[in-house]
This record gives C-alpha cells, sequence and structure tokens, in this order.
C-alpha cells in the first residue's frame, strides 16, 4: 500500500508563536518544515545575497515589490527559479501554488503560512492549522521576548498582520482569522504551546488513520 504523505499547514498570527509549534510539530511527526527561512543554496540559485532575501522577508511589505521578494523566496529544494520582484502578481502566484501543491503530493510537511490552507483546502491529506490569541497578550509576549518596549511591538504587530492578510487579500479574497479556513483553530495564549503542539500531532494521526496511511 502506497504511502500518503501528510501535510499540515499552520497559519499563525503575529507573536502566536508559529516559528516554534510548527517546527515543534515537524519533528514530532517527522515531516519537513518549510518557512520563510532561505537556505544558501536556495538563496544561490535565486541570485539573492542570504542577508538580503532574509531582511526582505521578515519586513511587511508595503507595495508589490517588496511582497514579491517577501514571499517568493520559499525555502524549499524546488524553490521558485527565474521569479523576480517585478514579475506580475498572477505568475508570482501561480508559482506559489505550484510549490506547495509539489510539497502535498512528494514529501508532505509542515507549511507555514503562503496562503496555503486555502492553495490545499481541498485536499483529503492536509491539516489545517491556525494559532491566534489575545493580540495584546501576543504583542506582550514579543516585547519580552525580543527585549523591546510594547509600543514598537504593537507597531510590528500592526505590520505583520496587515502584510499577511494583505497577501490572503490581494491573491485569495479571504481573511486569515476566517475559521472556515482551518480545521483547527488554537489559542497560543490560553494553551500552551507544548500542549498545542501535542493537539496538532494528535489530530495529523487521526487524519493519517482515516487516510489509511
Amino acid at each position: 500500500m502506497t504511502t500518503v504523505p501528510l501535510t499540515v499547514t499552520v497559519s499563525a498570527s503575529f507573536g502566536a508563536g508559529g516559528n516554534l509549534v510548527g517546527p515543534a510539530v515537524a519533528e514530532r511527526l517527522g515531516l519537513p518544515f518549510f518557512d520563510r527561512a532561505i537556505p544558501a543554496a536556495v538563496a544561490g540559485r535565486l541570485a539573492v545575497p542570504i542577508e538580503e532575501a532574509a531582511a526582505q522577508d521578515e519586513r511587511a511589505p508595503s507595495t508589490w515589490n517588496r511582497l514579491a521578494r517577501a514571499f517568493a523566496n520559499m525555502a524549499v529544494p524546488m524553490g521558485p527559479q527565474n521569479l523576480s520582484p517585478g514579475d506580475d502578481p498572477d505568475k508570482f502566484r501561480q508559482q506559489t501554488e505550484e510549490i506547495l501543491r509539489q510539497i502535498a503530493d512528494t514529501t508532505g510537511g509542515v507549511i507555514l503560512g503562503r496562503g496555503a490552507m486555502v492553495v490545499l483546502g481541498d485536499r483529503p491529506d492536509v491539516l489545517r492549522v491556525r494559532l491566534d490569541g489575545d493580540r495584546e497578550a501576543r504583542i506582550a509576549r514579543v516585547a519580552e521576548h525580543e527585549g523591546i518596549d510594547l509600543e514598537r511591538a504593537r507597531q510590528m504587530q500592526r505590520e505583520t498582520d496587515g502584510a499577511r492578510d494583505h497577501y490572503l487579500r490581494l491573491f485569495y479574497r479571504v481573511h486569515q482569522d476566517d475559521p472556515s479556513l482551518y480545521d483547527m483553530v488554537l489559542d497560543t495564549v490560553r494553551i500552551p504551546m507544548e500542549t498545542c503542539t501535542e493537539l496538532i500531532v494528535l489530530a495529523a494521526g487521526t487524519r493519517k488513520r482515516r487516510l489509511g496511511a
């Protein structure tokens, strides 16, 4: 019997811990983790300096050029090639969707962001998870962790969540906090991240059994 690869998409609001829960889930499930990091090989293939790519990836894009650069550099072996920040939005969207579907069709994995819950939303082999929580509590968490003042963290929250929502509205006309886009919505402020990880792993195991994997 062919093993069906499982994919978990993780959408996380600013300060909700997607960069912590996502890798932890991937490790527990034995799956690759795909986030916004840009390994040297991919950065070299795209002719993008690692430092420049990483800096662009962390900024909240305010124009199409910055949006394209921020999301085009995906850390996957089959990452988009010959795609420049000047390319039109439809070409960028198509390239990104091809990558996401290729992940789900081959290795499976845990994917953070990229609108994957929309692109892969009709697949039975995909578990879609949203991490959220009280906004002020998320801001305070980041301020403490990063050693910055609350106003700076609040500004980062507005920019980051705003950019992510803009990305989804631009390409898919949806809002990231729409619960109908997800199989699970977890509050990482009220529920410890370790427990959230356990819940996602448990749900993923149930999904795999239903697939007969």
